[in-house]
């Protein structure tokens, strides 16, 4: 006699997404665990969108968090001061000036790192191979979409004419 599995259908998106954001939740509080400090959050924002985008003006860079200018300009001095950001006006326009990690802030980034995939890493054991599998497929899939469309921007505006 064999036996079968019942019938389930997929997910559809509003399950996946709530699913996602219980998981991004549950990060955040399992993330909230290790220590940033020197930085704040808002702060850890700014150097990880410096590593994945290396030489950027600050308009960018406030572009890129949703800030503005000033705030952002604000939150670069004191991670300047810190060593982990360095400054250096452009040399085309001096009025410019374009934003990196220093070797310090790529220091803490990297160890902030190995502290979140080591913690990650004590969850991921106690789930069995297949379910460790079908998580990495689906992430992988995931950063895929997600990749696009934030490269893609934002959606174009419909326009209307009276």
């Amino acid at each position: 006699m064999s036996v079968t599995k019942p019938f389930r259908p997929r997910p559809e998106p509003g399950e996946a997404a709530g699913v996602t954001a219980m998981a991004a939740e549950l990060l955040e509080v399992l993330w909230g665990r290790a220590d940033i400090a020197p930085v704040s959050s808002s702060q850890l924002r700014v150097l990880l969108a410096l590593d994945a985008h290396e030489d950027i003006n600050l308009r960018t860079l406030a572009d890129h968090l949703g800030s503005t200018p000033p705030s952002t300009s604000r939150l670069c001095d004191r991670l300047q001061a810190a060593g982990f950001v360095e400054r250096e006006v452009c040399e085309t326009d001096r009025r410019e000036v374009r934003l990196r990690l220093s070797p310090q802030g790529r220091t803490f980034l990297t160890d902030l790192r190995t502290r979140r995939e080591a913690a990650l890493s004590t969850v991921l054991d106690h789930m069995p191979p297949t379910a460790r599998h079908a998580l990495l497929t689906g992430l992988r899939s995931f950063c895929e979409a997600a990749t696009t469309q934030l490269t893609a921007g934002p959606p174009a505006a419909e326009h209307r004419t009276a």
